[in-house]
């Protein structure tokens, strides 16, 4: 008997994560471990607490100044952050 449409389980398994909430927080995750690739060593060990709400990503940190730095490159954080993930997951950064 020959199969006419077969498929790998890894196949398997994006296409259930691709629709399922389980696969929208599996990406979260993955933006949120990509933050210190972004940003770097530097400002990552400033950073206290990342959780994304409502297409936002907030930020808690403990450096006026490194938060007075990531104001002025938010833009540009959003669209690195997004691009690791292949998908837009935020729309805004809120630094706190």
């Amino acid at each position: 008997m020959k199969r006419s449409h077969t498929q790998t389980l890894g196949e398997i398994i994006r296409e259930i994560l691709k629709d399922s909430v389980t696969g929208q927080k599996l990406k979260e995750v993955q933006l949120i471990g990509a933050w210190e690739e972004v940003v770097g060593k530097t400002v990552a060990r400033r950073t206290k607490n990342l959780y994304i709400r409502n297409k936002k990503l907030y930020v808690e940190l403990s450096s006026s100044v490194v938060r007075n730095e990531l104001m002025m490159i938010r833009s540009s954080l959003v669209g690195a952050l997004n691009k690791r993930t292949g998908e837009e997951l935020i729309k805004d950064i809120v630094l706190k």
